[in-house]
């Protein structure tokens, strides 16, 4: 292994670990408002912060194909620590109260964060449970099939994470809040609109997948060893 080929394993890494992180937080910070997206035989009603989850778990199948299971669940720690500093700095960012000159008051502010302690908690939670549960079922699908069949583990270990994280927030955000009719509906839109989400990127991550194998020079079932 050359010291460029090397240098590209790990440059690929942080650049997908950085992509993990980037919309990890982004789901949290728009958590809070709720949005119907028609599709044209469904209208799902979901928050908007589901819009860029799917991209989560794209990115650690990608990470799990390529650099493995331990790599991979690096990454998963790593943005819950990161999660959290942005928690500890939006909690800092409410205490000073705003000039009278500041584009966002103290109610504009709080306003939009109000419900972030809530909101991280509930995303923490699903988070860590969802995503060490979609590496999981990602490379027991791996091992059974020896490495073939890209489009099973990637659909299969996301169908059961993605109902593990909905589920989960859903029912800490808003149990005792709404009617158990309108909890198990949120829960089935917004695990069904993230389904159709993981259809999409069967494509993308078999590209991906393939090029990135050409490219490191892996063969069916070997890891990128950083």
């Amino acid at each position: 292994m050359t010291s460029k080929s090397k240098n590209a394993e790990l440059g690929l890494f942080i650049i997908l670990t950085s992509l993990f992180i980037a919309a990890l937080i982004t789901c949290n910070l728009i958590a809070n408002k709720f949005v119907s997206i028609n599709l044209g035989f469904k209208t799902f009603i979901v928050s908007a912060g589901i819009l860029p989850y799917p991209i989560t778990f794209l990115i650690t199948d990608i990470l799990s194909e390529i650099y493995g299971r331990k790599m991979t669940n690096k990454v998963v720690i790593s943005g819950f620590f990161a999660s959290m500093m942005v928690l500890l700095f939006l909690w800092i960012g409410s205490q000073p109260n705003a000039l009278e000159s500041s584009p966002v008051s103290n109610e504009t502010y709080n306003t939009v964060f109000r419900n972030a302690w809530r909101v991280m908690a509930a995303s923490m939670i699903a988070y860590l449970s969802a995503q060490f549960l979609d590496v999981r079922l990602f490379h027991f699908w791996k091992n059974l099939t020896k490495g073939k069949h890209l489009w099973l583990r990637n659909n299969a270990s996301t169908v059961g994470s993605q109902f593990v994280d909905t589920t989960l927030v859903i029912c800490v955000l808003f149990v005792g809040e709404w009617s158990t009719a309108a909890i198990i509906q949120a829960i089935i839109d917004g695990w069904t609109f993230k389904m159709l989400c993981a259809l999409i990127d069967t494509p993308i991550f078999y590209i991906t997948s393939s090029f990135l194998r050409s490219k490191f020079n892996l063969k069916l079932n070997e890891e990128v060893v950083l």
